[in-house]
C-alpha cells in the first residue's frame, strides 16, 4: 500500500482530504501541528477524525508560533474579525503552510511516503497566499530538489484534491465518503467545549457550505 502524509487540522476541509486519501487506497500518516493557535480544540478534533477515518497513525508536532505572533490566531492581542475584510485578513498566520508542508516533508521522508495531502483551498477561503495552486506547485518543486528521497529517484508529490472545490462541493464529497462532520472544528474562536462563534470567516464559509450543499449543519454554536 502506498503511504502518504496527510496534514490534518481537525477542520472540515482536512477531514475530507483524509477521507479522499483513504478511499484512494493510501496508508495515511496524519500530522497535526500544535502551533499555539487560539482554537487548540481543533487538535482534539483532529485526533477524533484520524481515529474515525482509519489513519495508520496520528502525530501532533509542538511548534509554538506565538513566539512570532502577527496573526489573530497566535496573538491574543489581535481580535478574530467578525465581519469580512478587504485584503488578506489578520487570521493569516505568516508562512504557516510553508512551515506545515516542510514538517510534512520531513515526516514523508521518514515514513517513505510518496505524497503529502493538504486541505488547501483557493475557492471559498479567506485569500491566504499559501493556499493557491501556484504556491503548491512551487513547493512541490522545492520538495523534489531538497530531499534525499527525491534525489535518489523517489519523488514526493503534493496532493491538494479540494483546492478548486467550493465549500459546498467539499461538504458533499466528505458526506459521500462518510465523514462525520460533527467531529470536526473549523471555528477560529471556538471555546473549550468546541462550540463555534458563528461569526468568524471559518464559521461563515462552513455554514454557507452546508446550506448550499443541502446537508444539515452539525456545528454546535455558542449562539
Amino acid at each position: 500500500m502506498r503511504s502518504a502524509v496527510v496534514l490534518l487540522s481537525g477542520g472540515l476541509d482536512s477531514a475530507t482530504v483524509l477521507a479522499i486519501a483513504r478511499e484512494a487506497g493510501w496508508r495515511c500518516h496524519a500530522l497535526s501541528i500544535d502551533y499555539g493557535q487560539r482554537h487548540r480544540v481543533e487538535l482534539e478534533a483532529a485526533a477524533r477524525v484520524a481515529s474515525a477515518l482509519g489513519a495508520a497513525e496520528h502525530r501532533i508536532v509542538p511548534l509554538d508560533l506565538r513566539i512570532f505572533g502577527g496573526s489573530a490566531l497566535t496573538d491574543a492581542a489581535i481580535a478574530v474579525p467578525t465581519a469580512p475584510a478587504e485584503g488578506i485578513p489578520v487570521t493569516y498566520v505568516p508562512a504557516r503552510n510553508t512551515i506545515f508542508l516542510a514538517l510534512a516533508l520531513a515526516y514523508a521522508e521518514v515514513t517513505q511516503s510518496e505524497a503529502i495531502f493538504t486541505g488547501a483551498n483557493a475557492i471559498d477561503y479567506s485569500g491566504y497566499p499559501d493556499c493557491r495552486p501556484e504556491y503548491l506547485a512551487a513547493f512541490a518543486q522545492l520538495a523534489n530538489l531538497a530531499t534525499k528521497r527525491a534525489v535518489e529517484g523517489f519523488p514526493i508529490s503534493i496532493e491538494a484534491p479540494i483546492v478548486r472545490m467550493t465549500k459546498a462541493e467539499i461538504v458533499r464529497k466528505g458526506a459521500a465518503l462518510g465523514v462525520d462532520f460533527s467531529l470536526t472544528v473549523s471555528c477560529y474562536n471556538a471555546d473549550r467545549d468546541a462550540r463555534a462563534c458563528g461569526s468568524c470567516d471559518a464559521c461563515r464559509f462552513r455554514r454557507e457550505g452546508f446550506a448550499l450543499a443541502g446537508i444539515p449543519d452539525p456545528t454546535r454554536y455558542r449562539r
